[in-house]
């Protein structure tokens, strides 16, 4: 199961991530999402959990818990939805006075 998990610490890393859930049960992934331009943590990630009672456990039991002073959100990952592909926008800002 696909556990997506919010409002987490910039200074959490994979590993502390991952080390939250294992008491749960199996961890076969542990990811915190890193901005790509400054490769800071957004302050979300995934886990995934191999089995679904373990990580409804998890689930039930992280969310709202306090982790580094912030109260996390743990829930169910919803697939990622298909989005149209962004046209490039090469006009800048509309409102200059040019």
């Amino acid at each position: 199961m696909n556990i997506y998990v919010s409002n987490l610490s910039f200074a959490v890393q994979d590993e502390d991530l991952r080390g939250f859930f294992t008491e749960y049960g199996e961890v076969t992934s542990a990811k915190v999402i890193m901005d790509k331009f400054t490769n800071r943590s957004r302050g979300f990630g995934f886990v995934e959990m191999s089995d679904k009672d373990s990580a409804e456990k998890a689930i039930k039991e992280l969310d709202g818990a306090t982790v580094d002073g912030r109260a996390i959100k743990v829930n169910e990952a919803r697939p990622k939805e298909d989005r149209p592909a962004r046209k490039p926008s090469f006009s800048g800002n509309n409102n200059s006075r040019w």
